[in-house]
């Protein structure tokens, strides 16, 4: 591109300019990419047995959750707690053998009620993420 001047007081056009504003649109593309990929790098709860949410009546002997991303058993953690916050489960976390993206820990026998799980994982990338959920066992 040329340099020209429109001696009317017109717009003129500055090559350097132009390419640091290009060269600027750029690092920001190329940054918020970035972004979005750091972003998606966090290990979220995909799914879980029993559901979030749900309710079942058949007393379950697990809590498993299926995580988006391998998480690093040794970092992370599932509790379960009753109704009035006591602590119910096994205390024996454990990865699926085949799918490091699942975790799992032992339920005692429950009474039908509401139960909460509390989950804190770090993904095999060193992020961490936590959350909670309810189910209900119906009689």
């Amino acid at each position: 591109m040329i340099c020209s001047l429109i001696p009317s007081g017109g717009l003129y056009f500055d090559e350097n300019k132009l390419m640091n504003w290009l060269k600027n649109i750029c690092l920001m593309l190329l940054f918020s990419g970035a972004a979005v990929a750091q972003a998606s790098a966090h290990a979220f709860l995909d799914h879980a047995e029993p559901a979030v949410g749900g309710r079942v009546k058949q007393m379950p002997r697990h809590v498993r959750i299926w995580f988006t991303e391998p998480i690093e058993l040794a970092r992370s953690s599932i509790k379960v707690f009753d109704a009035t916050g006591k602590r119910i489960d096994g205390k024996d976390l454990h990865a699926d053998a085949k799918n490091k993206a699942l975790l799992e820990v032992s339920l005692p026998p429950l009474t039908p009620g509401t139960y909460k799980v509390v989950w804190q994982v770090i993904s095999v990338d060193s992020h961490a993420t936590n959350g909670d959920f309810t189910f209900q066992l119906s009689p």
